[in-house]
């Protein structure tokens, strides 16, 4: 017995494990593109099954399916349809996930994934039919079954739009836990007086409640932000076939598409005003990206102020104390570095990354066509897949286990001779500038250098210069 069997495709036969439910042009985009060893995410596996899915359904209703006749046997166009809509179901249960072996650095537009799509939903659907996989006619095509009415320059569109949805509600989780810890924390944190800090210099007094509030408050604006980008993902292109003219495809396969799509999915979705441009543009699965870029910087800047607020301990800020995850040091014993924080910067920084390639791809379109769509969507779906790994890990092993050190943070306030900010109204900038220099100098309390000049009372001084006030905005009296 060999280990292979032969297929062919319009450039001939080749060699194919025995046991692969893909076909030759699979095989030979394993042959023709060994360069990353990476593999496309289940995202774009899903997506192109449920088109696939639908597709069959959407034709079958249409009436489009025939009847086939293989060595005597007549194989209905209805079996045809729901051998293939069993098949597909399979795969986007992540059935068949290792038969998807294409890399995502392949020929353009996707079709070498489109065809993987299609010689393993044609094959386990003969399988379903009862034939094997070596009988050289077999009842269902790749091309001419399971991707009728489509093209590799819709469908391909069409996943990317589909897998980012299929994962939304997993991020907009993720991200909406995670402010909720923050927020957690912020009530925790409330009655804590700190010195406030712009330029990275001493400011005005804040409540550590109050800084971890806004970090609370900018997460949730970006869940906001991901959840109107996706509304453009929601409008759908399936049925413009090769160019956006639908060519082969049933004057209602669009819509019917759309209505499937929805029915299977759950998703809202809608039918694209003009194939074409749906076509031409990534205009909408790159803004979707840039908000994923907005969401990272963000992390990235609280990630950062993390570090530095728990730097030291001992000669650091140390203002809070992150949960310790694993020793810091090799070679410096009891260190503890922030670990988990650095890694969510890493990933973070690598989602900026992913967004420049997308934003790349998506200006990199001509004509009637984006072929830049495979790792297009092998960046789209990398950048959720991390972001929602990180994001779960930064909530349960560092804003979870936050502990505020309140008297390291008193304790710079109270040494903050920004604090005569609080007293301009009263006795004016220039005078409160020669009581702060004052007090810098001198290591003396701004309350002690405005009372000995007789600026102020004690009792004026000791009211005006309650931190906790200041914390309230408004004018001191």
């Amino acid at each position: 017995m060999t280990d292979y069997r032969i297929e062919k495709d319009s450039l001939g036969e080749l060699q194919i494990p025995c046991e692969a439910l893909y076909a030759a042009q699979t095989q030979r985009a394993i042959e023709n593109f060994p360069i990353s060893g990476l593999r496309q995410y289940r995202a774009f596996i899903w997506a192109m099954a449920v088109i696939k899915r639908a597709a069959a359904g959407v034709n079958l209703d249409l009436g489009l399916f025939a009847d086939r006749e293989i060595g005597g046997r007549v194989v209905s166009g209805t079996e045809l349809a729901h051998a293939i809509m069993r098949a597909s179901e399979e795969v986007m249960g992540g059935r068949w996930d290792d038969q998807f072996p294409v890399d995502p650095f392949q020929a353009g537009a996707g079709t070498s994934h489109n065809m993987n799509t299609n010689e393993v939903i044609a094959n386990r659907a003969n399988q379903i039919l009862g034939f094997a996989l070596d009988v050289p006619d077999k009842p269902v095509h790749p091309n001419d079954h399971v991707n009728m009415a489509q093209s590799t320059n819709d469908t391909v569109p069409t996943a990317l739009r589909l897998g980012c949805l299929w994962r939304l509600d997993e991020l907009i989780e993720a991200i909406d836990e995670l402010e909720g810890s923050l927020s957690r924390k912020a009530r925790e944190f409330d009655p804590i007086l700190k010195s406030g800090r712009t330029h990275l210099q001493d400011a005005v007094p804040i409540r550590l409640g109050q800084e971890f509030g806004a970090y609370a408050c900018a997460i949730e604006r970006n869940a906001d932000k991901l959840v109107e980008a996706a509304r453009g993902l929601r409008r759908l292109g399936i049925g413009g076939t090769a160019v956006g003219s639908g060519l082969n495809a049933h004057p209602e396969y669009h819509s019917r598409m759309v209505a499937r799509l929805e029915e299977l999915t759950g998703f809202e979705l809608e039918m694209s005003a003009n194939l074409f441009e749906s076509m031409q543009s990534m205009q909408d699965v790159v803004h979707f990206s840039g908000a994923m870029r907005t969401l990272a910087q963000d992390i990235t800047r609280i990630a950062n102020d993390l570090r530095l607020l728990a730097s030291g301990p001992a000669t650091g800020l140390a203002e809070i104390v992150m949960p310790a995850v694993q020793p810091g040091s090799s070679i410096m014993p009891g260190k503890i570095n922030p670990s988990i924080t650095e890694m969510v910067n890493q990933v973070m920084f690598h989602v900026m990354g992913n967004d420049l390639t997308v934003m790349l791809c998506g200006q990199a379109g001509q004509l009637e066509l984006n072929v830049m769509m495979p790792v297009m969507g092998y960046n789209l779906f990398q950048m959720m897949d991390i972001t929602i790994s990180a994001l779960k890990v930064f909530k349960t092993r560092v804003i979870d286990g936050l502990v505020a050190n309140q008297s390291v943070a008193e304790g710079w306030l109270a040494k903050n001779a920004i604090l005569v900010t609080a007293l301009n109204p009263k006795i004016g900038y220039q005078k409160g500038a020669e009581v702060a220099k004052e007090a810098l100098a001198t290591g003396r309390a701004i309350r002690e250098v405005v009372i000995e000049r007789g600026y102020l009372s004690a009792e004026e001084a000791d009211r005006l210069l309650d931190a906790h006030r200041m914390t309230n905005g408004g004018i001191l009296d």
